[in-house]
């Protein structure tokens, strides 16, 4: 598409941005941020007005001045497409009219592809193939495609797992300079040589992470002095070691941007040789680090911090359920785990509450979003999900992550070199305000909304209540996203100017950057001139969008493949009736979530039977105008699996014991209307101040310092 200059058209502006497409064909654009200054508001664009721009795209829109819709938004028409977000679709291939035609899963395109002749590149109907789009379809224009890969049959093991990995254009196989690469790093290294590191291998650490974890970048030492001070060792594993700027290794890290964690697979930034090898700290294994070596008073004041290269052996590995028996019984002799170990773990618990307790003090929030997990049987299907586990063990960790990033940024920004900063921007005032609205109509009245403290009072109030869920969603939604940038934007949530990310290096980027940068810090505290050349702001921009679109790449991708899977085993239990919760109310229906296994669905208005049910918005409730019967947030109730759409990634359920509405012409659950048919799925909503309009997120909980 060309811009138009024709004389006769209203005065107009040309507004760059991204576009975000609605179940109904329509979309909006949302206007790019540029440095220094606020997103302009949303464009809305009617379904003939976006051509055959799709949902990611970047894209120049006209918007005429004045001209407002019936909503107040303003309207606009694209009129060039910058850039693609992706030309590459999943979908479940068919034949019709003898040609082959793909329905791309999700609700992005209403009808099928053709993909010409059939039987293209080998595929059989019901098959998952790979297409790339030819002719993106429009209003006008049906689009067309052709078939790149076979995946398998819809429903194999593993073969959900590869359609989201094309989906999403995950990096999946290493280039072979890239395994080269690291093969002669493994041949290279020497762990007697540690040259002028700070030895640390007879030093008692530990390392403490999930069972199922694939590597260790981090590890613990503590110890105190006679003056009653800590002494906070925080040792990361030494991937720049690894890993030259430049090299063929760091240019696909940086492709990458971060390792990816689906439910049953891992796509690491690194290779294996790497992330699992020679990086990874493992227990009575000499491994070379970063440290960051930190002092804090005896009420946990900082006093200051020094950065060393060093190499350490872990003296004990944990997984976190070992953890705080052993704290509760330090004082026990234990037939596996040394005193010394055990009397660190429990200087661990002490010094980590005390930081903790001083990080909620100065105004710190902490949402609680629970980690959904998927359960397999022996062979690879899924056989159940459950919430992850948190408890002080993975706060102990929290806490200290915590501590050395904040160490780590402030160093940096006290040597005034620029980095790329893990940043959390204030919230608009017009979504706390809307965010307090709706918790007062749940009977939480919020004062003052601005206050992270009282903020953080209401979420400890909702906890273990009906409304846990939705509350937290809801505040979420009322937050910004967390962004990699070289802006002192601060940390919101974390409520501090400096802060950074540093402890991840084996599976994000930023890390990695990071860690090079210390060498500056060291040679300008000693005053020596830099061996590394320090980053300038236009380059840290341009990496920190890219890293932070790989992140929200990465979530999306796991939280997809999450809900895809839950859907599997769901579609075995159509039929079956579950206890759940209401999530999320809306007019068209409610949303509710099984208590046993956290998969979430639509029980659709049309299905609530001899009763017509509108919506009260203020206390979040769909009633019965006859009965007055009431579908309330947060309220129990016990469902039937209705049915189930894999490739539509929706579910619907029917309350038990409600017999189908009688009409003259039956209406199938979620196609009430195209917002309500796109808001049917595994992981619906919460409620919340605004009107759903997009499918809500399962929201991994890990450690602190990983979510922020």
């Amino acid at each position: 598409m060309k811009l138009s200059n024709q004389s006769h058209q209203p005065l107009a502006e040309i507004v760059q941005g991204t576009i975000k497409k609605t179940g109904s064909g329509a979309g909006f654009l949302i206007p790019h941020a540029e440095l220094g200054t606020p997103r302009g508001p949303e464009i809305a664009l009617n379904r003939y007005d976006l051509g055959d721009a799709q949902t990611g795209d970047e894209v120049l829109v006209r918007v005429a001045k004045g001209q407002l819709g019936s909503d107040g938004k303003r309207r606009g028409r694209v009129v060039e497409i910058l850039q693609r977000a992706t030309r590459t679709f999943v979908g479940s291939y068919f034949e019709s009219g003898g040609q082959g035609w793909v329905q791309i899963v999700g609700t992005a395109f209403n009808t099928p592809i053709s993909v010409g002749d059939p039987g293209a590149k080998g595929a059989q109907p019901n098959d998952s193939v790979v297409l790339e789009m030819l002719r993106f379809p429009s209003h006008a224009d049906s689009g067309e495609a052709v078939v790149t890969h076979v995946l398998g049959p819809r429903g194999a093991v593993g073969v959900d797992a590869l359609a989201i990995i094309h989906e999403f254009g995950l990096p999946d196989e290493f280039p072979p300079e890239v395994l080269e690469e690291s093969r002669q790093q493994a041949v290279a290294f020497d762990e007697h040589h540690l040259a002028d590191r700070l030895d640390l291998t007879d030093a008692t650490i530990v390392t403490i992470d999930p069972v199922d974890a694939r590597d260790f970048d981090d590890a613990i030492s503590l110890s105190r002095s006679d003056d009653g001070h800590w002494h906070l060792g925080v040792h990361i594993a030494d991937v720049a070691h690894f890993v030259p700027l430049g090299s063929a290794l760091d240019k696909e890290a940086r492709r990458r941007g971060t390792s990816v964690y689906l439910p049953d697979r891992v796509l690491p930034m690194l290779p294996e040789v790497l992330s699992n090898g020679l990086a990874s700290l493992q227990q009575g294994r000499i491994r070379f680090t970063r440290s960051a070596l930190m002092e804090f008073t005896a009420d946990g004041v900082f006093v200051h911090a020094e950065f060393a290269r060093s190499a350490i052996k872990v003296t004990r590995r944990f997984a976190y359920e070992q953890v705080m028996p052993l704290v509760q019984d330090h004082g026990r002799p234990h037939k596996t785990v040394s005193r010394e170990v055990r009397e660190l773990l429990g200087r661990m618990y002490e010094l980590a509450m005390i930081l903790r307790a001083r990080r909620f003090a100065a105004g710190s929030l902490e949402l609680n979003l629970p980690e959904v997990k998927i359960d397999f049987d022996a062979h690879g299907k899924v056989c159940g999900a459950h919430v992850a586990p948190h408890d002080a063990s993975h706060e102990i960790i929290e806490e200290f992550m915590l501590a050395a990033n904040q160490a780590v940024a402030g160093a940096l920004a006290d040597c005034g070199i620029p980095f790329l900063r893990r940043v959390h921007a204030n919230p608009d005032r017009t979504k706390l305000e809307a965010f307090a609205e709706f918790v007062k109509s749940l009977g939480y009245p919020l004062y003052r909304f601005q206050s992270r403290h009282e903020l953080q009072e209401l979420l400890n109030r909702v906890t273990d209540t009906p409304h846990h869920r939705a509350v937290n969603y809801a505040l979420l939604r009322s937050l910004k996203q967390a962004e990699y940038s070289p802006e002192r934007l601060g940390h919101y949530a974390l409520a501090i100017e400096n802060y950074c990310h540093f402890t991840s290096p084996i599976r994000r980027y930023p890390d990695l950057t990071i860690h090079r940068l210390l060498d500056a810090v060291a040679a300008r505290r000693s005053a020596r001139p830099a061996t590394i050349a320090v980053p300038g702001e236009v380059e840290l921009i341009v990496l920190g969008r890219h890293c932070s679109q790989t992140e929200r790449r990465a979530e999306q991708a796991e939280r997809e493949l999450a809900k895809v899977k839950l859907l599997t085993f769901m579609a075995g239990h159509v039929g079956e009736e579950f206890e759940a919760l209401i999530t999320g109310v809306q007019e068209f229906g409610f949303f509710c979530q099984v208590v046993d296994i956290p998969a979430e669905g639509l029980v659709h208005v049309s299905s609530l039977a001899n009763d017509y049910y509108y919506l009260d918005s203020a206390i979040h409730a769909l009633i019965g105008r006859r009965s007055g019967r009431e579908f309330r947030l947060g309220a129990p109730v016990r469902v039937i699996v209705a049915r189930v759409d894999v490739d539509r990634r929706q579910l619907d359920f029917r309350l038990a014991n409600v017999k189908s509405p009688t009409r003259s012409k039956p209406t199938k659950p979620t196609v009430a209307s195209g917002k309500a048919r796109k808001a049917s799925s595994a992981v619906p909503p919460p409620g919340s101040p605004k009107p759903a309009k997009k499918r809500g997120k399962l929201k991994k909980r890990n450690r602190g310092e990983k979510k922020n």
